[in-house]
């Protein structure tokens, strides 16, 4: 089973190495600011009980050892009155004693703060009170004055305040991420527009990439890119003169030697061991004038060397007419029957490029049909296209050599003469101009069908 491989991603990157931090800096940031907000507030319900305990200790008599408070009932349900909370107060006497006040008040701690309120909690009846505690010395002891309140105000308080934080968090958290995912998708823009830049080049496009207006960042690899597209563009235009020089200076040669081949043939037909050799080396001469034919087509419908602006508007029938002559020749010696059906098929072209594509095409039907057999080119408009076809009457293709077929150097059947060339050259040919070559192959041994798809030309 096999794995799949993470590949490194700068996104990935990126938005890990900011957002981890800031979700950390934003929870630190909420948790500081929750407890700056809670500590004013619980200081504030502090206050409000050591105002009461002032209140109550205003009321405290202490003379010849005996402590009291003078404490009406106006004043007691003054000092209890709370809609939300149960107030509970007590004074005790030097002797620790409740004078005034709930009993079983919980006892004050133990603390060497005098004649200023002190803060704890405890509980009172079996509820949680905040209790404000004031001792004051007298002349003989301790006398001490406690009010205690429940906390359920307090923790209505403090729940508000989590939950308004936790929402005013989770919306703070998704804006920030929000602000870093749109914030990398914009700084990784400029990439996305030179990969673009570069999917919409045809092939053999290698001109160099127009770098005004991308970051400075992107400038050294734009720079980089340049060089090796130039570098590539160099060695592509140097391998296609080479092959266009080898296939035009081998022709006109092998032309002249055809020619002499065929002088002595005539000259020697009465002995039969010569003509037999001659005939052989002038096949052999024929075949090195077409391959050097397909290899100087092959040079002329490379990407790197088509110009679309020189296109002209033409008739396809007409080239078909005016390449038809030596092929007709070709398949009388094979007594195959070549037809055409040839309709009015406007388009615009490469004349010399089209020519290359309708004698390969033509020059495969006729080799691969066996003696006695017909081969029909067809060209017509058709659903807003301009169509040709060659049908032959070869021996089809198999299914696994259909993918392979257009190939350079690709032959699916050794025992015909050949380079493999040929479909190459007709599938380059056709996609300079915009077109798209299909086969469709008969019951096995029945032939096949080539059909090249052009856009309509006016």
């Amino acid at each position: 089973m096999r794995t799949a491989v993470l590949h490194p991603s700068i996104r990935r990157d990126l938005l890990k190495w900011l957002i981890a931090p800031l979700l950390l800096v934003n929870l630190v940031g909420a948790g500081l600011t929750y407890w700056l907000a809670w500590l004013p507030a619980q200081h504030a319900f502090d206050q409000n009980l050591m105002d009461s305990t002032w209140g109550l200790y205003a009321q405290v008599r202490h003379r010849q050892e005996r402590t009291t408070a003078e404490l009406t009932k106006q004043a007691e349900e003054i000092l209890r009155s709370n809609h939300t909370d149960t107030t509970f107060f007590a004074v005790r006497n030097t002797r620790g004693e409740i004078v005034v006040g709930d009993k079983g008040f919980p006892p004050l701690p133990e603390s060497d703060l005098f004649d200023r309120p002190i803060n704890y909690d405890a509980t009172m009846r079996g509820e949680p009170v905040r209790i404000a505690a004031l001792q004051v010395r007298v002349k003989n002891g301790v006398i001490s004055v406690a009010v205690a309140e429940t906390v359920r105000k307090r923790n209505r308080a403090h729940y508000t305040i989590l939950l308004t934080f936790l929402a005013l968090d989770g919306v703070l958290t998704f804006i920030s991420i929000s602000a870093v995912l749109v914030a990398v998708r914009r700084g990784l823009q400029p990439l996305k527009s030179l990969q673009r830049n570069l999917e919409q080049r045809g092939h053999g496009k290698l001109g160099a990439i127009d770098g005004a207006g991308s970051p400075v960042e992107l400038q050294p690899l734009i720079g980089a890119m340049n060089e090796l597209m130039a570098r590539i563009s160099k060695g592509e235009q140097a391998q296609q003169n080479f092959m266009a020089d080898v296939a035009h200076q081998l022709r006109t040669p092998l032309t002249g030697l055809k020619l002499q081949l065929e002088l002595l043939h005539d000259k020697h037909q009465e002995q039969p061991d010569t003509a037999r050799s001659l005939e052989m080396m002038n096949s052999s001469v024929e075949r090195m004038i077409r391959q050097s034919r397909q290899l100087l087509a092959l040079a002329r419908s490379e990407p790197g060397l088509f110009e679309s602006r020189k296109l002209e508007a033409l008739l396809l029938d007409k080239l078909v007419e005016e390449s038809v002559q030596h092929f007709i020749e070709e398949a009388d010696k094979k007594q195959i029957d070549l037809g055409f059906d040839l309709r009015p098929a406007r388009m615009r072209g490469d004349r010399f490029l089209l020519r290359d594509l309708i004698d390969n095409l033509i020059d495969n039907a006729v080799r691969y049909s066996p003696p006695n057999s017909t081969v029909t080119v067809r060209c017509l408009e058709q659903d807003g296209a301009t169509l040709l076809s060659v049908e032959d009457s070869g021996p089809g293709i198999a299914p696994e050599h259909r993918e392979q077929i257009f190939d350079r150097f690709y032959r699916a059947n050794d025992k015909v003469a050949g380079s493999g060339l040929g479909l190459a050259i007709v599938r380059e040919i056709a996609h300079d101009h915009g077109g798209v070559i299909s086969l469709d192959c008969k019951q096995q041994g029945q032939g096949t069908v080539f059909t090249v798809r052009f856009p309509l030309g006016a």
